[in-house]
């Protein structure tokens, strides 16, 4: 983990991609190191030498290949096709760089570099993956090995079938005549050569991702002057100046929400409750615009489709097994991870405030009652898109101390029901969705249930909890008949 200084806020990206080409060149010089011991030990010496930086050279290409399509969200990129002739060109020195002009190693180095650059495109992985439970970096990287081998190796066969395939589409005088002796040593060359290439990228794509995924500390080191005086700032300023899909931006939400679960930084979870109040506003401004949006555009898009008649005809005339997926609402769902930071982050920090904000900023703000009406407003929105439908109930229809029963919305509104099977995409991130904000949700009530229970009974639940302005999504009454379902720890 790295600490934060003034000189380094704005080269947090440049700086692990200089620390990313450092490493994966030991990388790179290690599988050079085995396979000309094992397989080209018969070469001299000068010609490893060419061969190790020619090697070096494919790698580098390679890598900096990957920083380029390097992205936080699934979309396509218009460099991705700068991918295809990268790899291909990298496939083809590498070969030549561990075996010299042998044969077709040269082609199948080229083939390999082609399929690879296909199969990287077709699997999304320029999309960074952040793990659940951050490990040192040389832990992470090791407990991807095994995994790196393996795909390795069921590339390499891939990728053989697949050279193998092209060569019957060229010309003639690509095909030689060899002994059957010489024939299974090219082929044998061949396999290892294609195995060390993809065992090479393959170690190289999981060192980008360990490197680039792991947590950067937005503060100043503990006991400076910039901690004593204000030590939230350079972490505000990185939320609130980055671009919503940088990098920059995911590694500051990360930090984010860790101060606010984890007790290991209080000190900087604490100077969030400093008695002006402006800090702890900002940090709930930063979580909650986010998922007000996310809430406001999933109806705009529910909404849409409901009063498209085309998309209505044509979903009843499609098959119900076979769904036709929301685009829009995919693409909404791209910032999947940014929106659990969020809710993550600002429902502990509130569930914290009870113990810790010693000024009360969080209640004289109201911050309580705007983070508690998003997170259940983006709940409902989430469910609704999963298909469940709720209805504001009644009052002699309760059931106990709330009503929200199976039906459809009565709020003026018509929104469209998804029906989306349990096997969709979109169904799954909806899904870990609506987890992460139930949760987020629980961790509220769980940490205020007294004093919600107190103002449930007398009767200013509404008043204490439910903030005043309109919902992103459903009504006021709705939020509250919801929170009332939490309150009774019956909400699913």
């Amino acid at each position: 983990m790295c600490s934060w200084t003034a000189a380094e806020s704005d080269m947090v990206v440049k700086n692990r991609l200089v620390g990313f080409l450092l490493w994966q060149s030991i990388l790179s010089s290690l599988v050079f190191l085995v396979f000309t011991t094992v397989i080209a030990s018969w070469r001299s010496v000068a010609a490893i030498a060419i061969s190790f930086f020619s090697f070096h050279l494919s790698q580098l290409l390679f890598s900096v290949s990957l920083s380029t399509v390097l992205s936080t969200q699934p979309k396509f990129r218009r460099n991705l096709p700068v991918l295809l002739a990268a790899e291909a060109v990298s496939g083809y020195l590498s070969a030549v760089s561990l075996c010299g002009v042998y044969g077709r190693v040269g082609f199948n180095g080229f083939a390999s570099g082609l399929f690879y650059a296909f199969f990287y495109i077709y699997k999304r992985r320029w999309v960074l993956q952040f793990p659940i439970i951050q490990r040192p970096p040389f832990f992470s990287f090791k407990m991807g090995i095994p995994s790196a081998i393996t795909r390795a190796l069921k590339l390499s066969a891939a990728a053989y079938l697949f050279s193998a395939l092209l060569l019957v589409f060229l010309p003639h005088h690509f095909n030689t005549d060899l002994k059957l002796g010489n024939w299974f040593a090219q082929h044998i060359i061949s396999y290892a050569v294609s195995f060390s290439m993809f065992l090479c990228w393959e170690l190289t794509h999981h060192l980008h991702q360990v490197l680039h995924t792991r947590r950067f500390i937005f503060a100043p080191p503990k006991g400076s002057a910039a901690a004593e005086t204000n030590p939230s700032e350079p972490l505000l300023a990185a939320l609130e100046e980055s671009s919503p899909t940088s990098l920059r931006k995911y590694l500051a939400c990360l930090d984010l929400c860790m101060v606010c679960e984890k007790n290991v930084d209080y000190w900087r979870r604490a100077a969030f409750f400093e008695e002006t109040g402006e800090t702890y506003r900002r940090v709930a401004a930063v979580c909650l615009t986010p998922l007000e949006q996310f809430a406001s555009k999933l109806v705009q898009d529910l909404e849409g489709s409901a009063d498209d008649k085309a998309y209505r005809i044509s979903d009843q005339l499609q098959s119900s097994s076979n769904p036709r997926p929301n685009s829009k609402c995919f693409e909404l769902l791209n910032d999947f991870q940014l929106y659990t930071w969020s809710a993550r982050a600002i429902s502990s920090l509130t569930a914290h405030s009870r113990k810790e904000d010693r000024f009360g900023v969080a209640q004289l703000s109201g911050s309580n009652a705007s983070v508690v009406s998003t997170l259940i407003a983006c709940l409902l929105a989430v469910e609704t898109l999963m298909g469940k439908k709720s209805s504001l109930q009644p009052s002699h229809q309760l059931m106990g101390s709330f009503g929200i029963k199976a039906a459809t919305f009565s709020t003026g509104r018509r929104y469209v029901r998804t029906g989306k099977r349990r096997d969709d995409p979109l169904y799954s991130k909806a899904y870990a969705m609506a987890d992460v904000l139930r949760t987020s949700i629980y961790c509220i009530v769980s940490a205020f249930h007294h004093e919600m229970l107190t103002s449930a009974k007398a009767g200013i639940l509404e008043k204490d909890w439910i903030s005043s302005d309109k919902p992103p999504f459903g009504t006021r009454e709705l939020l509250m008949q919801k929170l009332q379902l939490f309150l009774d720890f019956q909400a699913s």
